[in-house]
């Protein structure tokens, strides 16, 4: 992933995505003069990611991406951001939320309802917050705070009356 850092090798790598084969044509493509393509298509081609045919044409290899990604995850060192949650709990929040922030919402309702439950943890059993409130402690992790906030109503984990809201539902976690 780390060749990607740089702009001539994501240009070269952006024209063969596009459909572009040979030199020629990923020169014009990438707007880079015929040194600085050559050069970057063959840093592309050593590492593994680019196979240049007998014929001149050049084939980006997707499947080599996976491997890349697989390898470096298996390097980088595992989170223990959620790991006093429970595994099947634990799997979901390692998927969705990175360093306390909630990295997108989840589509799948089940994993939605783990997300909303993390979340509803940041509001304290039995105080009354504003609608502003509720958004200043949701847009602390995302900043979708009206998506978040409906959810959190629909799900039985917040009640609202009279524009201030409450926590209704969520585990109760004594550490939260």
């Amino acid at each position: 992933m780390g060749l990607l850092a740089d702009e001539d090798r994501r240009r070269v790598f952006a024209t063969l995505v596009l459909g572009a084969t040979d030199v020629s044509e990923i020169r014009a493509r990438s707007g880079l003069d015929t040194r600085a393509t050559v050069k970057a298509l063959q840093r592309l081609i050593d590492s593994g990611l680019v196979v240049r045919g007998e014929d001149g044409i050049h084939y980006l290899l997707g499947e080599a991406f996976a491997v890349a990604a697989r390898a470096d995850a298996a390097r980088a060192p595992r989170s223990t951001e959620h790991a006093d949650a429970p595994e099947d709990v634990g799997r979901v929040l390692r998927a969705f939320v990175r360093d306390g922030r909630l990295l997108s919402i989840p589509a799948v309702h089940s994993k939605r309802v783990v997300v909303l439950d993390w979340l509803v943890q940041r509001f304290e059993p039995g105080r009354r917050y504003s609608e502003n409130m509720v958004n200043l402690v949701i847009g602390q992790v995302h900043p979708d705070t009206a998506a978040l906030r409906r959810y959190l109503v629909d799900e039985g984990m917040l009640d609202r009356e009279a524009g201030e809201y409450w926590r209704s539902g969520g585990s109760y976690s004594p550490n939260a």
